[in-house]
């Protein structure tokens, strides 16, 4: 179990663990574990929880008792059961699966959509009906009031297949799409939605069997290169819907109005694959193929994101909890838990208690016991002769080597390293000492420019006491006038002036006084008779210079 901080929020990959090199040999991988110290720690969730090659689709079904999963090689379906937290059964296909639906509330009804335009409707016991669809299909969704299942594809139709008489219907046609790339039904009034590869929203009325209004989507987008397409739809409420579009922007619309609400941008350009919401936190979850983010739906902070080595296929989530699935272009099917999200789910309730006494947790490098390096840092590393040994394993552009002998060899070349640290702390505070070598010269008012520009000394100081004053007289509008309007300008030859400009320069003399280090040495014997006329005198002196002024 791996765990990651991201603003706050703790993240557990309930699979993670040290990575075993795939060139080790097989003794070694099974000894490898034996001598991990945090083997004690390892969890593994569901047993054979992986696909021979990779996931594709992922899903959970309505009564959150089984999990069923696709993949390849050869294209099968697993379906998990969470009571045992093992492996019910397995099925083999002919070719891979595109999208599959679970039909029943169990495991007992599915609908696979095939990548060679076949359909297959599976019961409890395997395999039940065959058959193909005109078109190559992209997504399928069930629509339950009717018994209708309905195909989305490479045409602008919507195909539907009646389970209940077991025949076709009359399709919809959609006048304004080439092709269609997502569909989803509202579960309250049962209004059908479908993404076209124009970047327009179309929603169809089974009452009416026609399109009763649509949605340019991608007219909403900020400009993009080509017209983004609508690649995943996801219903909140009977109004709340979200779009996700191929250039990463995900789009909260009020079907009452053509303008969304809210746009959220995933900043990396990849299709949006799949949206779901968390009604109770308020959260919106949307997957790309890099990441999956969690962000709010009012104030589209991010919360937190889940990423990956591999490329994310598809995603699934308990609702209610803070349990995802993630199926990806990897062997493994990841389980992650957030606890922020939600509570675990009641047949993994054993994880709140858990994660309360696991410390928190991150992985840098690709193996845990192993260190990648450039052939600049073997160079530098004085290892560069161990290059065709067993010692380094070569991988891209660079070495994979022990990590106990990377740190080895670390110590020993970095043995002045401390000196180094010494040298580069007391240039920096050099540097910051010195003052910077481009002063800007700042635009005085024409009024009062030399008030202005003592001001503005001010405002620079330490001091922040007289810092905010002077701020406060900079930017304050009701002493504008006093730097705009001449006749503020302060008259030097006036008696006002006089009388203040003699007390200001005595109160700078005596903080000029303060500042000054005072030498302080003990009297001599010869010195202790003299008088003190002319300190005396002095300070006449000063004071009649005053008075003169």
């Amino acid at each position: 179990m791996l765990v990651t901080d991201i603003n706050n929020v703790k993240i557990y990959n309930l699979s993670g663990g040290k990575s075993i090199p795939e060139w080790l040999t097989d003794r070694k991988q099974k000894k490898a574990p034996k001598k991990n110290a945090d083997a004690d720690r390892h969890i593994e969730l569901i047993q054979d929880f992986d696909m021979p090659g990779v996931a594709s689709c992922i899903a959970i079904s309505d009564d959150g008792q089984y999990i069923l999963a696709t993949g390849t090689y050869k294209p099968r379906v697993k379906c998990f059961e969470v009571s045992n937290l093992s492996l019910k059964f397995e099925r083999c296909f002919d070719s891979e699966v595109e999208k599959f639906t679970i039909l029943s509330e169990d495991y007992s009804k599915l609908a696979f959509l095939h990548a060679d335009r076949y359909v297959e409707i599976h019961a409890a016991a395997g395999r039940h009906y065959r058959l193909r669809i005109p078109k190559f299909g992209r997504d399928l969704v069930y629509h339950r009031p009717t018994c209708d299942l309905l195909f989305v594809g490479t045409s602008p139709e919507i195909y539907r297949l009646n389970m209940e008489r077991g025949q076709f219907l009359l399709p919809y046609t959609s006048t304004t799409a080439s092709a269609i790339d997502s569909v989803t039904i509202n579960p309250e009034h049962q209004l059908i939605c479908v993404g076209t590869q124009e970047g327009r929203l179309e929603a169809w009325d089974y009452r009416d069997k026609r399109c009763c209004g649509t949605l340019d989507v991608a007219a909403n987008l900020p400009s993009t290169n080509g017209v983004a397409a609508v690649t995943a739809l996801q219903f909140k409420t009977g109004l709340t819907l979200a779009a996700g579009t191929s250039s990463g922007h995900v789009l909260l619309f009020d079907i009452r109005a053509r303008n969304p609400i809210a746009i959220k941008d995933h900043l990396n350009q990849l299709p949006i694959k799949k949206i779901r919401f968390q009604p109770d936190q308020k959260s919106v979850y949307s997957l790309d193929g890099a990441m999956l983010k969690i962000w709010d739906e009012t104030s589209l902070k991010q919360k937190a994101c889940i990423e990956s080595r591999s490329n994310f296929n598809d995603f699934a989530h308990f609702p209610g909890s803070g349990m995802f699935m993630f199926a990806q272009e990897d062997t493994k099917m990841l389980p992650y838990y957030i606890p922020s999200e939600g509570p675990a789910p009641k047949w993994c309730s054993f994880l709140d208690n858990l994660v309360e006494e696991i410390a928190s947790e991150t992985v840098q490098n690709v193996y845990d016991d192993y260190k990648f390096v450039t052939k600049q840092e073997l160079a530098d590393l004085k290892l560069d002769h161990l290059e065709g040994t067993p010692m380094l394993r070569a991988y891209m552009h660079g070495f994979f080597i022990n990590i106990r002998l990377y740190n080895k060899a670390k110590a020993v070349s970095d043995s002045f390293a401390f000196d180094n640290f010494r040298k580069d702390k007391i240039r920096k505070q050099i540097e910051e000492s010195r003052p910077a070598r481009l002063q800007i010269k700042l635009a005085l008012p024409k009024v009062n420019r030399e008030l202005a520009q003592h001001l503005i000394q001010e405002e620079h100081m330490s001091n922040a006491k007289r810092s905010a004053i002077a701020k406060g007289l900079l930017g304050d509008d009701r002493f504008k006038q006093m730097f705009d309007n001449p006749d503020f300008e302060i008259d030097k030859e006036a008696e006002d002036y006089r009388l203040l400009s003699a007390v200001l320069k005595r109160a700078d003399r005596d903080k000029a006084r303060r500042k000054e280090k005072i030498v302080v040495t003990e009297p001599n014997e010869e010195d202790e008779g003299k008088s003190t006329d002319d300190d005396l005198y002095s300070e006449k002196s000063e004071s009649e210079k005053e008075d003169e002024e």
